[in-house]
């Protein structure tokens, strides 16, 4: 008869991505993963394969229900024209919160693209598919903010208000007053070229 689950791994999960998420996955130890998911190593191994197995999975519930969830209004169909200005706006506003968890960690992304596991093939393809993600669902804002805008002129404004967004991301650990500066930045720019 096999074995009942005795832990709940959504749970487990998301404590061990707050571990990565503050200390990186090289920083990472598996007696701190233990302490914050309460599980033992072979259990962790057990259900994760690794460290790595356990990581993969950190990331990808990051991005099921940290990043993704915010862009959501940007992905339905038809996009409202306040979308991509209201997505700034309360971006902003999470990274003026000194207690929110960018504020505290950066992005998590961000931060494992800039550590050496950034150079690994698979977190180099889920850190560009998620820019591409970002950059549609920012294009599709754009374009519902002015749909009288050429084409050409509402592809180079995409491609600016999401390098201010993931800049933005960069900077929040380091400096969230420069980060949500370059928020406020591409709100200004989005006002000005939609003409309202």
């Amino acid at each position: 008869m096999p074995r009942v689950q005795e832990f709940e791994r959504d749970a487990v999960v998301r404590a061990a991505q707050g571990v990565f998420w503050e200390q990186g996955f090289e920083n990472a130890s598996i007696p701190a993963l233990e302490r914050a998911t309460g599980l033992s190593r072979s259990s962790l191994y057990n259900e994760f394969g690794s460290k790595r197995g356990l990581f993969d999975a950190a990331v990808q519930s990051y991005l099921e229900e940290v990043l993704r969830p915010r862009l959501a209004a940007l992905q339905t169909d038809p996009v409202n024209a306040s979308a991509l200005g209201d997505y700034l706006e309360s971006l902003e506003e999470l990274f003026a919160d000194p207690d929110s968890l960018p504020t505290a960690n950066g992005c998590l992304l961000i931060n494992t693209a800039g550590a050496p596991m950034g150079h690994d093939e698979r977190i180099v393809e889920v850190i560009g598919g998620y820019r591409d993600e970002l950059y549609a669902a920012v294009l599709r804002g754009v374009c519902a903010s002015r749909p009288e805008a050429e084409e050409r002129c509402s592809v180079r404004m995409a491609e600016a208000i999401t390098g201010l967004i993931i800049a933005a991301y960069a900077l929040i650990r380091i400096t969230p007053a420069q980060a949500q500066a370059l928020l406020r930045t591409a709100r200004e720019l989005l006002v000005e070229l939609s003409g309202r």
